[in-house]
């Protein structure tokens, strides 16, 4: 594998047999990345796990290797089937003007009868509306977990929150379906309420998910939290060191309140696909999702697991 510097950027190549891999995901049947590694450098991205497996040493978001595999020839194969593209990374990231990966992966599953998942932090998407329009069951999910944009300034490196609701409002405009994923919803700091009247009538689902540190970045987010908002410390503890959900327990209610307010269906998990009334978007309660998996909106959560 070839590496090469783009502006402070560690680029390389690599070749994979098949670019469609089985997904462990509970929203996807397969998971599509077209690129290694991503250059967003969320600090609380739980995708930097990957660099145990890449050989990277650089840090999370200053490499990227670009993919290179053979034309999928097959892809009605992979009718009925969810395919998510960008589970760990972004098929839009700003290399993807360059590189094409993702178009390219569109176009060779044009035909397929799959239903398309894309999740992104950026309006490059907008490039594509000729070809979604075309691929027919499509969902575009935007990450946007604060308005607040210095705030996000200081957790990635995506396009600033007003591009990504531009961008998801033309894509609904456009008749694809759309999802505003607030995630990771952070204690004290995302305002999900305040988001929801942004974009309620320009997304299908609404969907949101706790803050988790387990992964590496923990300490990170910890430390950015004692030195932006300290007096969040004491909140923080409560939740990450001694397993106190209280607080997402109140955010469970207010958000089947909002939902029931504003006419919304309020679920654990993801309904099947399908648009819902301008205005009215499903309502997704997936905080400690782990809980959420198999219980096909039951209401019942599986306890056992390790959620923090």
């Amino acid at each position: 594998m070839a590496q090469m510097k783009w502006d402070d950027l560690v680029l390389g190549d690599v070749e994979t047999r098949n670019i469609m891999t089985r997904s462990s995901l509970p929203v996807g049947g397969y998971s599509v990345n077209p690129y290694v590694g991503c250059t967003h450098a969320c600090k609380y991205c739980y995708a930097s796990f990957m660099k145990r497996f890449t050989g990277h040493t650089e840090a999370w978001g200053a490499f990227l290797d670009v993919k290179h595999w053979p034309e999928i020839n097959d892809p009605q194969k992979y009718a009925g089937q969810r395919v998510v593209i960008g589970s760990v990374t972004d098929g839009y990231l700003p290399q993807e003007e360059t590189f094409c990966n993702t178009r390219r992966l569109l176009e060779q599953l044009r035909g397929s009868g799959a239903e398309i998942l894309i999740c992104t932090k950026s309006d490059l998407v907008l490039r594509d509306i000729d070809l979604l329009r075309q691929l027919g069951r499509v969902t575009v999910s935007w990450s946007v977990n604060t308005l607040d944009e210095s705030f996000r300034a200081d957790m990635d490196r995506a396009v600033s929150i007003e591009r990504r609701l531009r961008a998801m409002k033309q894509v609904y405009d456009a008749g694809i379906r759309t999802v505003c994923f607030v995630a990771p919803v952070f204690p004290g700091l995302t305002d999900f309420e305040a988001i929801f009247q942004r974009v309620k009538d320009q997304c299908d689902l609404f969907w949101l998910e706790n803050l988790n540190l387990r992964g590496g970045f923990r300490q990170t987010i910890l430390d950015y939290i004692a030195e932006k908002h300290p007096d969040l410390v004491p909140l923080y503890d409560a939740i990450y060191k001694k397993r106190d959900r209280s607080y997402f327990r109140a955010l469970e209610k207010r958000a089947a309140a909002m939902a029931q307010a504003n006419g919304c269906p309020f679920v654990d998990n993801e309904m099947p696909y399908g648009r819902v009334p301008q205005g009215h978007p499903v309502v997704v309660d997936y905080f400690y999702h782990e809980e959420v998996r198999g219980t096909e909106n039951t209401g019942r959560r599986n306890t056992k697991s390790n959620i923090l």
